[in-house]
């Protein structure tokens, strides 16, 4: 089948993979086929194209890119009972191991074994077709289009920073980055209660998009020192309550703990790629609680909830659509990085 195919590092192609058609010709019996409909172009993508891996993961033969998908189940094995052809849905891109330690445990995203959509060297969805289980294929309703759906991926990772930040309501909240997954992040702590999120970046566009999103959202552009002086002067000199690392940054991630209140929580999001400068005397001054998230758990039902009443809405995040035929260019232009975009997605032929 004809998919977007990372050769290697800065080559991309749009050609028949016929390793896809052997390997996913047999359904399993708690498998389901399914036709994609809306690939979102993320951040990890982009860097594989770029820089040819990420960490430990390498692209060290030919794969094919994409994992936030919507689709339509065309097919279904002979166990599936909660879904049935002709079901629109979203799909959760990693699948662990049924029997380690950490999936027993509820912990399945930590999973050494898992095997994620587009990560080497498992291959991803810009493709027509793929076979995924079941019970990580999540049926949408009536009011969740496609687009919408293709964006659960990375608003579970927002909602899942917000469940390990433990929101409680009328919180104040920082966010450090307000590129796709900054502004989920955002709105997932709006959704979990926060009061204000301050939302800051180097980008005037995107901090345009941030306060655009709610009345709740304070856009602040990201200056020396500004952040800090801005949230200390609104909150009494207090602070705030979480602080979102967002930007993968490790110069933003050194100041995380300026702005944050005594008692407070960082959650650390944005991957960073080397050991960063931690302060840990600033962290202990204020007996600061830090938490790490990779990717999620138990979050796309909650995001599918969430959209589904209008508790989040992610459309105005996705601020360009390219047909698949155009797949090649739009990693060209997702990978300049324009100021004025934070999710592109690829539409699929129907």
């Amino acid at each position: 089948m004809r998919s977007l195919v990372l050769e290697r590092k800065d080559e991309l192609s749009l050609r028949d993979f016929p390793e896809i058609d052997r390997t996913e010709a047999v359904l399993g019996p708690r498998d389901v086929r399914i036709k994609l409909h809306t690939v979102g172009i993320c951040g990890s993508d982009v860097h594989y194209y770029t820089h040819g891996k990420i960490g430990q993961f390498e692209v060290k033969a030919p794969m094919i890119l994409g994992h936030e998908a919507s689709g339509t189940v065309i097919e279904t094995g002979a166990e599936v009972q909660d879904l049935a052809v002709g079901d629109r849905v979203c799909m959760e891109p990693g699948i662990p191991d049924p029997n380690s330690r950490a999936t027993r445990l509820g912990l399945y995203n930590v999973d050494p074994a898992v095997r994620f959509w587009a990560t080497p060297p498992v291959h991803g969805v810009l493709r027509p077709t793929c076979v995924h289980p079941a019970a990580f294929t999540f049926k949408l309703p009536d009011t969740v289009s496609f687009a919408e759906a293709a964006m659960v991926e990375p608003l579970a990772v927002g909602v899942h920073a917000a469940t390990k930040a433990r929101v409680r309501p009328g919180d104040i909240a920082v966010v450090l980055g307000a590129g796709p997954i900054g502004l989920v992040t955002a709105l997932a702590a709006l959704a979990a209660g926060c009061a204000r999120v301050y939302v800051t970046d180097l980008s005037e566009k995107k901090l345009e998009i941030a306060a655009s999103l709610s009345r709740a959202i304070v856009p602040v552009p990201a200056q020396p020192g500004r952040l800090a002086e801005q949230v200390h002067a609104e909150t009494e000199g207090w602070g705030a309550d979480i602080v979102f690392e967002a930007t993968g940054s490790p110069k933003a991630a050194a100041g995380v703990f300026e702005p944050l209140a005594p008692g407070g929580c960082v959650v650390m999001i944005g991957g960073q790629p080397d050991p960063i400068l931690y302060d840990a005397g600033a962290a202990m001054v204020r007996e600061a609680r830090v938490e790490n998230i990779f990717r999620y758990a138990h979050a796309f039902p909650r995001c599918v909830a969430m959209l589904a009443s209008g508790a989040i809405d992610v459309k105005p995040l996705i601020t360009r659509t390219f047909d698949f035929e155009d797949s090649v260019r739009a990693f060209e232009i997702a990978a300049s990085a324009p100021p004025a975009d934070v999710k592109m997605q690829i539409a699929l032929p129907q």
